[in-house]
């Protein structure tokens, strides 16, 4: 059974700044401008990764929505684009209990390749 020990460790061997922002909760440290930090919450019996993207566009919100259901059908490997509000965010979450720090890296990678590849599609259209 993995613990948020686990996690924690897997979180030092990342090798990514990273600050403890309560009883394991996490937030990873990243070199995008205008783009939250990766939040990653161990919440038994899950890991919650997420970020908050940008704010729902007020004009051309029709092309914008069809434009993260796309991406969420042909261009994550896991996780989704949603919305928390008025907020765009970005989630996977993966079971603890037989997590491998193999899968915990590809999670964070994973995220970190969307939001590099399409957060300045999703910043255009929230433009037009």
């Amino acid at each position: 059974m993995r613990t948020k020990e686990d996690v924690e460790r897997y979180l030092i061997n990342l090798d990514t700044p990273y600050e403890v922002l309560g009883d394991g909760i996490y937030r990873l440290n990243d070199d995008l401008p205008d783009i939250d930090d990766i939040i990653v919450m161990v919440s038994d019996p899950l890991v919650i990764f997420s970020v908050r993207l940008m704010k729902v566009p007020g004009k051309n919100t029709e092309a914008f929505y069809k434009k993260l259901l796309e991406l969420n059908a042909t261009e994550l490997v896991a996780g989704a684009y949603g919305l928390d509000g008025d907020d765009v965010v970005i989630t996977d979450t993966l079971q603890l209990e037989n997590l491998d720090e193999n899968e915990f890296v590809a999670s964070v990678e994973s995220l970190a390749m969307a939001i590099h590849e399409h957060y300045s599609i999703l910043q255009q259209l929230a433009k037009d």
